[in-house]
């Protein structure tokens, strides 16, 4: 398993923008989007699994691992996050299959919309792609977000970090979350939590529809979604099944939004089973 760089040029940007990803294995290339609070590791126990058959990379976004934070002045949107991963694609790679999660689904979303023609699969587990909240009525839990966004933005920015962490840990995984996390992890969160304020503007201004991801998106997909997670993505994953029937959705039992991590031996071989069986009916086709 290596680290490499691979390098996104835009004439917006102040330089070039190196992102940094882990790779192992050989065959059809399988990009891997990580979470907010994650980075690459988040992928850790996946990446085992799927090396004997695939070509995997698992990016870290803005500011984790060894890409650098945002250089711009202004916010970062969601395409200049798709930009990122994309980048990372290689060059040579067709028919190539973006998993991602939460904020990371969001992203390889909108990757898949804007590389249609290098994409074949996507594996979505609560893709945060918050626009359909928006666009689909889904107004209450849209405001839930804004409010936590609101929360965690404000304890940032008033250079309390240990607040925004608490706040927004244990939204997404539960009462007293993080109060009960090794310091290790802590460490780890409060390392990326700054990063925290241009995710959420990335997914809460971001505007989609459903119609339009209709036009763009592949025909094959797997949606994941966890029994016990929060409102906000349990309804964009109800839009997402109604949306697209043709898709396979899975909903794994006593499991919340970080599901492919606390559970991630009943989730990762869902994902491995879905990714070969694509890769086996390509062959027969």
């Amino acid at each position: 398993m290596f680290i490499h760089d691979n390098v996104l040029k835009r004439e917006r940007r102040p330089g070039p923008v190196r992102a940094d990803f882990i790779e192992a294995g050989s065959g059809p290339v399988v990009m891997l989007v990580h979470s907010s609070m994650a980075g690459a590791k988040q992928w850790a126990a996946l990446v085992p699994e799927l090396e004997t058959d695939f070509h995997v990379r698992a990016v870290n976004l803005f500011g984790y691992g060894a890409t650098p934070a945002w250089p711009g002045t202004t916010r970062p949107s969601l395409d200049d996050y798709a930009d990122l991963v994309a980048a990372a694609i290689p060059n040579w790679a067709r028919d190539v299959t973006l998993v991602g999660h939460s904020f990371g689904g969001a992203v390889a979303m909108r990757v898949a919309q804007r590389e249609r023609g290098r994409i074949g699969n996507l594996v979505l587990l609560e893709p945060s792609l918050f626009g359909l909240l928006q666009s689909s009525g889904r107004h209450e839990a849209l405001a839930e977000l804004h409010d936590l966004a609101h929360d965690t933005v404000h304890w940032i920015a008033n250079c309390v970090p240990e607040a925004a962490a608490e706040t927004f840990i244990d939204y997404w995984c539960g009462a007293g979350a993080w109060a009960a996390m090794p310091e290790p992890k802590r460490a780890a969160i409060l390392a990326n939590i700054a990063h925290l304020p241009r995710e959420w503007s990335a997914v809460l201004e971001d505007e989609i529809d459903v119609a339009t991801l209709q036009r763009s998106l592949p025909s094959q997909a797997l949606l994941m979604w966890f029994e016990n997670t929060a409102r906000p993505s349990r309804e964009v994953a109800e839009v997402i099944t109604a949306s697209f029937p043709c898709w396979l959705v899975a909903m794994i039992g006593h499991a919340g939004h970080m599901g492919p991590v606390t559970h991630a031996n009943l989730v990762n071989p869902i994902i491995r089973d879905f990714l070969l069986s694509s890769m086996t009916d390509r062959k027969a086709a």
